[in-house]
């Protein structure tokens, strides 16, 4: 009898092996328990229903820690769909709408908020110079929408609210994906103004008055990868309850008025990196939640709580701006209003914000070096210091403007 080919005779010994039913090796646990963790994902189709063109940008957000302008929360991950698989070969003319597919992917039990724009290539339809896609989400300077982008969000199909998705495990411990959830884009929520961009035209020093006036100018900034160009700074009442009256959430008998202002302690330490002293303090790693361990000051009634503190100073507009808030006969105006500057009246007063519905007063304002934040009603911001700063831009590949490296100094 011939021998077997070596092909067959393969096939043969791989049949017997199968054959025998070895009970499969025992699977352990990881040590690791980020490995353990039971995740699951969100997904669902992006819709735009517009002209603008560009990349989709869509971002997921813990709902206890919502973006602004009604928080200050910070993106858990983003996803990107290209401006080709999007809109396709379709003309500018076009409305759509345009479709495509959008994944999260290895999401924990919680609850969040998808929010999203349309970076828009808007040199397809403007005359130079104009705005082309800039979403860099790395940087400060370069992670947020500018005018005429579009904006978009999950939101619920018959109020047209925010929806908050809620991943919660089984009574079996499973994890469901939450699917469907679409992130709708329109022409009416397209943003109308370039981000709050500004230089302070002031000496840092607070000195030892009880408060420090700050003088911010609008900045222009079109080099390299930031691509910024307001020209005037914009100013408007809080109106939550659309009522068509100013707000006066805190009772001081002055109306509340967008931008909004954050003056955050920084983070301090021989041993910091100059990128690392652009942090705030007590949040080393930038992901806009407090350290585990970290600094904690004195409360102005007892020795405080264990936890490190976010410190902020009290600060808002002078209200001297409001002289330009006002028609003609007399009414308030309750649209945007354009100012050349704008005047903080920051005072030497200190909070622990770890709780911002219930900021806790410090015994005294903390020394060192405080960030300025302006947020827009638009969700929009601008901070100082930023990325900008001469000691790291050119380590990242941005432009130094040398006046974004301002900081609050607080003997």
């Amino acid at each position: 009898m011939s021998a077997l080919r070596p092909t067959l005779r393969w096939g043969l010994v791989l049949a017997g092996l199968l054959s025998l039913h070895c009970d499969p090796p025992p699977v352990e646990a990881t040590a690791d328990h980020r490995q353990r963790q039971n995740l699951s994902r969100i997904e669902g189709q992006v819709v735009v229903q517009g002209r603008v063109r560009g990349n989709a940008i869509v971002l997921l957000y813990d709902a206890a820690r919502p973006p602004p302008p009604q928080g200050t929360g910070r993106p858990l991950s983003f996803a990107v769909i290209p401006q080709e698989r999007l809109f396709g070969p379709a003309d500018d003319t076009s409305a759509g709408p345009f479709t495509a597919p959008y994944t999260f992917s290895l999401v924990a039990p919680g609850r969040y908020l998808v929010r999203g724009f349309i970076d828009a290539d808007t040199c397809r339809t403007l005359p130079q110079p104009c705005h082309t896609p800039d979403f860099i989400p790395w940087y400060t300077v370069t992670g947020e929408p500018n005018a005429g982008d579009m904006g978009g969000a999950a939101v619920d199909p018959v109020t047209r609210a925010p929806r908050v998705l809620e991943i919660a495990a089984h009574a079996d411990g499973t994890l469901p994906a939450l699917t469907g959830v679409n992130v709708l884009f329109g022409e009416t929520s397209t943003v109308p103004v370039d981000r709050p961009a500004f230089w302070v035209d002031s000496s840092p020093r607070f000195g030892t008055a009880s408060i420090k006036l700050l003088d911010l100018k609008p900045l222009q900034i079109h080099q390299g990868a930031v691509d910024q160009r307001p020209t005037a700074m914009l100013v408007r009442f809080v109106d939550e309850n659309t009522d068509g009256q100013p707000d006066d959430a805190n009772g001081d008998g002055t109306p509340d008025l967008w931008p909004r202002v954050v003056v955050r302690k920084l983070a301090e330490g021989e041993s910091l990196t100059d990128a690392q002293r652009l942090a705030d303090e007590n949040d080393l790693d930038r992901n806009g939640i407090l350290d585990a361990e970290g600094v904690e000051y004195p409360r102005l009634e007892g020795l405080g709580d264990g936890q490190p503190d976010l410190v902020v100073l009290a600060a808002g507009l002078d209200t001297a701006v409001l002289n330009s808030m006002r028609k003609p006969d007399g009414a308030w105006n309750m649209g945007p209003v354009f100012v050349d500057s704008l005047r903080l009246v920051v005072q030497a007063r200190a909070f622990d914000a770890r709780n911002p519905q219930q900021p806790q007063p410090l015994r005294a304002v903390p020394p060192g070096r405080y960030a300025i934040t302006l947020i827009h009603f638009t969700g929009q911001t601008w901070r100082v210091p930023n990325d900008l700063s001469p000691s790291v831009a050119t380590t990242h590949g941005l432009p130094e403007v040398r006046n974004q490296s301002f900081a609050l100094e607080v003997p």
